[in-house]
């Protein structure tokens, strides 16, 4: 028995609209503040505020350098341990070409560690320290 033929023109109407409206709604977020916002500018708009609380000077510690990029390494390998979840998750359906997959994702992953390693981009040690335990 032949199925009836369903129109899909609803269907891409309603998304066409959904589209259309959401570009409106950003379009729309973008200009609001623009056009109901002072055009006035004072010497204390530039000022970050920081809970009523006006700066005495600049911050008095420089943030340590090597902290961003090891938590830049964090989220990257933790993002990828969740591909490797997802990947356990569904380990039989997978079969050995999602097995033969995630076994070369993960030595991937291990190269671009042991690069890291090499270039010593795990090294939390400072260049000064560095130089007192080399001589």
């Amino acid at each position: 028995m032949p199925m009836p033929a369903v129109s899909l023109a609803p269907a891409i109407q309603s998304l066409l609209i959904y589209f259309g409206l959401s570009i409106i709604v950003v379009i729309a977020m973008l200009l609001l503040p623009w056009l109901l916002g002072g055009r006035f500018r004072t010497k204390a708009t530039g000022v970050p505020f920081e809970s009523g609380i006006l700066p005495a000077g600049p911050p008095p510690v420089r943030m340590y350098v090597p902290f961003y990029r090891m938590a830049v390494f964090f989220v990257v390998f933790d993002l990828e341990a969740v591909f490797v979840f997802a990947w356990a998750v569904a380990l039989k359906e997978s079969g050995p070409a999602g097995f033969v997959a995630m076994t070369v994702f993960i030595l991937i992953l291990l190269a671009a560690l042991a690069y890291l390693w090499r270039m010593g981009a795990l090294d939390w040690r400072t260049a000064r320290q560095k130089k007192v335990e080399q001589g």
